[in-house]
């Protein structure tokens, strides 16, 4: 396990981003080498980043991800390249299409041709962190005459968050690898075998450190049930082959029965796409998803009957 990264989820619930100076520094100490921020419904992406890499020059930092419809092109260069140059090497951009929910219903954005559209993005970022003076018309968009001011000395790896066939094999051929979410070690092979070889692979874990196995199956039902009933992620599943175990969920979500839904979720699913037990039995699952194949372990830690300073610190890297 200390052989490769291993990263956590920033910003931590209930801790403010002010507070995060000695956490980062706690973190670093304890073997974690990466912190990832996301962009949903928190704190943007790039902010909570920005503050680790002023604060803790041993950290790793990574976005997982920023949507390409939510920021206009030239804002996405311009957000990239300043972290860029605070961060001196040490940052990965992720980019993605996020979901209809997020794109369109919290930020009155279209969600259309959502492959395309982060295909574009991820070109124009690649020519714009490059140096390179722009002026063309892409299928979802175009720029004229945008060129960087503060040149990037050197552009950041770009990964893509995919989940299916089209987006892993876009994430291989033009990105420098892919981040996977929601998905069980045993999926990992499937879908590097989309991405190819000699690319990045990062992936967000969720974690629930307790060895109550009936209360960590009651979260991540909810969670399961929350996320896997977006279409997006939905198909993600039935291309991985859980079709048939979550259509009964699939069934009672879209008859409005959200308790139902819940409970016919199998204990067998918790178990794969959610990491729980004690800190040894979590950290064992992680090296799982390390052996598969991801380079870039990052936990997304839920405690449960357990202070968060506790979990970061029994959750560390062995």
């Amino acid at each position: 396990m200390m052989d490769s990264r291993y990263g956590i989820t920033i910003p931590f619930d209930g801790v403010s981003l002010l507070e995060h100076r000695d956490w980062f520094h706690r973190l670093a100490d304890l073997g974690y080498t990466d912190v990832w921020s996301a962009e949903v419904d928190g704190a943007d992406g790039f902010t909570p980043l920005t503050l680790a890499a002023a604060w803790e020059a041993r950290l790793h930092l990574g976005v997982a991800v920023t949507p390409v419809y939510t920021r206009g092109p030239g804002l996405m260069a311009m957000s990239i390249a300043a972290l860029a140059e605070v961060a001196g090497g040490r940052f990965i951009m992720g980019l993605g299409a996020s979901s209809l929910p997020v794109v369109e219903r919290w930020n009155g954005i279209t969600y259309d041709k959502p492959y395309a559209h982060t295909r574009d993005m991820l070109r124009f970022v690649k020519k714009a962190l490059d140096g390179e003076k722009i002026d063309e018309v892409f299928e979802t968009f175009e720029v004229h005459g945008f060129k960087l001011s503060r040149p990037v000395l050197e552009r950041p790896p770009i990964l893509l968050g995919a989940l299916r066939p089209g987006m892993l094999h876009l994430a291989g051929k033009e990105a420098d690898g892919a981040i996977l979410n929601w998905l069980a070690a045993t999926d990992v092979a499937q879908c590097i075998g989309e991405v190819g070889e000699g690319k990045t692979i990062a992936a967000r874990l969720f974690v629930i450190p307790t060895e109550d196995a009936d209360a960590a199956r009651f979260i991540a039902r909810r969670m399961i049930s929350s996320y896997l009933t977006v279409p997006t992620y939905a198909e993600f599943h039935r291309w991985l082959g859980r079709g048939e175990l979550l259509q009964p969920m699939w069934d009672a979500w879209a008859a409005g029965d959200r308790k139902l839904a819940n409970s016919v979720i199998p204990d067998s699913v918790c178990d794969e796409l959610i990491i729980h037990g004690s800190y040894e039995k979590c950290r064992d699952h992680v090296t799982q998803y390390v052996e598969a194949g991801v380079q870039i372990p990052t936990l997304a830690v839920i405690p449960f009957g357990v202070e968060l300073k506790d979990a970061v610190e029994g959750l560390a890297p062995r």
